[in-house]
């Protein structure tokens, strides 16, 4: 039996020894891993219930590598599969994005459209509870499983938001599909939304400034991109949505350990909406890709950077499959802007700082005007009024003879969303000013 054993720990060696890559084969080296080898041992022999190899195997690997950083883990063959599936555009959840922090789980974004979207989880927000089970003491992968489930299952997340009391949210559980790329038109201005980077987010983004520019008659004055509570995802889709507005430089460099190893990303000649003026929004839940993009748009002064700072993660993760098991996500890299920022645990600052906000008018009581004077000079430019449109005719906010209806569900949105409708205004003001200096 103790020959087993050994021979069972001799195997784990043999497994870990290729995740020491460059160590040098020293008897220091060795020394620790026979330290490891000596408590698997232990743990499997005397541990108050019995544990299976490949459960002891997975913790500790996962612990090696989280312990490196929040976003390094290891994926077993389940959590692997569901991470492919997601990059694809398609898995199944709760739709939220999520740290590790102070041992709890911090909520980065929630996806658009998705249950945890429905129910008002917000960026910063911790969950302390799963189904009333603590989560102090869990991995993030550990956290992550429990959270995913069969479509339609139920689950209560226990909430800790600033200033407030803790508070529970029910979710069911469902196919979380993707649509990364959203648009609308704003009256002249092309609206357009990232949700996260997958693999159809450059098409999508193709697509959308097409229809855009159909919808405009080709008469775009600017576009607004939304990478808000966008958590990022694909590397290279980063560099595509960057490269879409970019005639030429660099988008984006990484630099690991090693110096012959760093990597530069070049857009490619070619703008998307051929140098209109572009405001792209950002936040605290925009982060790795997005703030990629928004590094990128802001160090080339292609786009005014609006809102308020982003999350900070500035660090580049490889999956790096392990045959015959799952994949270790590995951060391998730190990414830079092309002025050379790291952002890493400082974020992009915005150009014009915009918090989000409520609008509420302000009684202000009967106003008058010189006009309303007894005996006010005529104005001697004056036209006549223009009769307002029959009664029962629909009007045409966007001024275009276009679908009035549209335009005007668009504008309650843009007035309902401070930080969007700074963007728009800030947008009407510069093709304002550049028709005005064409015309001078």
């Amino acid at each position: 039996m103790r020959k087993l054993k050994m021979a069972a720990a001799a195997a784990t060696l043999v497994f870990l020894i290729p995740f020491v890559g460059t160590a040098q084969n020293n008897s220091e080296t060795y020394r620790q891993l026979n330290l490891f080898g000596d408590v698997f041992e232990k743990v499997r022999a005397d541990y108050v219930e019995e544990v299976s190899d490949k459960e002891l195997i997975e913790a500790a690997i996962n612990g090696m590598l989280t312990s490196l950083d929040p976003h390094s883990s290891y994926l077993n063959a389940e959590s692997f599969d569901e991470m492919r599936t997601q990059t694809r555009g398609e898995f199944g959840g709760l739709g939220i994005e999520v740290t590790m922090e102070e041992g709890l789980v911090r909520v980065v974004s929630p996806i658009d459209g998705t249950p945890a979207s429905r129910a008002g989880i917000q960026p910063g927000d911790f969950i302390t509870h799963l189904d009333g089970e603590p989560v102090m003491g869990l991995t993030l992968s550990e956290a992550v499983d429990k959270m995913r489930g069969p479509v339609n299952s139920k689950i209560t997340l226990t909430i800790r938001r600033a200033n407030e009391e803790t508070f529970d949210v029910n979710l069911t559980r469902d196919i979380i599909k993707i649509q990364s790329v959203r648009s609308r038109l704003e009256g002249d201005i092309g609206y357009i939304r990232i949700t996260s980077f997958n693999e159809q987010t450059d098409t999508g983004l193709e697509e959308a400034v097409r229809r855009l520019k159909k919808e405009a008659g080709g008469k775009l004055s600017g576009v607004v991109l939304d990478l808000r509570n966008n958590p990022g995802g694909l590397l290279d889709q980063a560099v595509a949505v960057a490269d879409a507005f970019l005639e030429k430089g660099e988008i984006v460099s990484t630099r690991g350990r090693k110096a012959d190893e760093a990597q530069r990303f070049n857009a490619k000649e070619g703008d998307l909406i051929d140098g209109l003026p572009m405001v792209v929004l950002v936040n605290a839940g925009s982060a790795s890709a997005s703030e990629i993009v928004a590094g990128a748009l802001q160090d080339h002064a292609r786009a005014i950077i609006l809102g308020t700072e982003t999350f900070g993660k500035g660090s580049v993760q490889t999956i790096i499959p392990v045959p015959g098991h799952g994949a270790i996500r590995l951060t391998t890299a730190r990414y830079y802007t092309p002025s050379g920022r790291s952002i890493q645990a400082l974020g992009i600052s915005p150009d014009i700082v915009v918090e989000q906000a409520r609008i509420e008018p302000i009684e202000t009581g009967p106003v008058r005007h010189e006009a309303d004077l007894r005996g006010a000079l005529m104005n001697p430019n004056a036209v006549p009024a223009r009769p307002g449109p029959e009664e029962g005719a629909a009007a045409d906010p966007a001024g275009k003879g276009g679908d009035g209806a549209t335009a005007a569900r668009g504008e309650r949105q843009a007035e309902q969303d401070y930080q969007l409708a700074r963007a728009l205004d800030l947008l009407r003001g510069l093709a304002l000013m550049t028709a005005r200096s064409a015309v001078n």
